[in-house]
């Protein structure tokens, strides 16, 4: 159960800098710092863009006012339900509020949102490395598709399929 003073609630712009400070802190925990470029402004113009909708949502967990945790995600489709889905890009919670049920609470509100939309999932990744959440998202039901292989296309070899670099630069 979250602590009596938390509460979990969509975005506002005013959460942008702690949002990206989040993100990062995630990020050093995944040993993986050096690859955020991120800035301010990307992440504000991708959460709240100007006289369009947004490609990517966001949602905080605050404890007596001050945000310690975050869920950004975006739509997902899927061919073969038809439907949209939930792809959680990046959830997590400061390690002082970690245990506090506000992990929980954060993928409870999307799972609510894609059982309101008539959506059929809510995907994310986890590094397999990273026990103690995989050990969490086996506890609340989540299954691991260990049957597929992650592929990814950066860099120069994405420069190149998209014919603007030979692949070898």
């Amino acid at each position: 159960m979250p602590p009596a003073s938390s509460r979990v609630r969509p975005a506002v712009v005013a959460d942008v800098p702690v949002i990206l400070q989040l993100v990062r802190e995630l990020a050093e925990y995944e040993k993986a710092l050096h690859e955020v470029d991120a800035t301010l402004e990307q992440l504000e113009q991708a959460l709240f863009p100007d006289g369009h909708e947004p490609a990517a949502f966001a949602h905080v967990a605050e404890v007596d006012g001050e945000v310690v945790g975050c869920a950004i995600w975006f739509l997902s489709f899927s061919t073969w339900t038809g439907t949209h889905g939930i792809w959680l890009e990046d959830l997590y919670v400061t390690p002082a509020q970690r245990g506090s049920g506000l992990g929980q609470e954060l993928l409870r509100t999307l799972a609510d949102i894609c059982v309101e939309r008539g959506y059929h999932r809510l995907e994310w990744w986890v590094l397999d490395w990273n026990t103690p959440s995989i050990g969490f998202y086996e506890s609340i039901g989540a299954v691991a598709q260990d049957e597929w292989t992650r592929f990814r296309l950066d860099g120069n070899a994405l420069d190149a399929v998209a014919g603007r670099r030979s692949p070898l630069a």
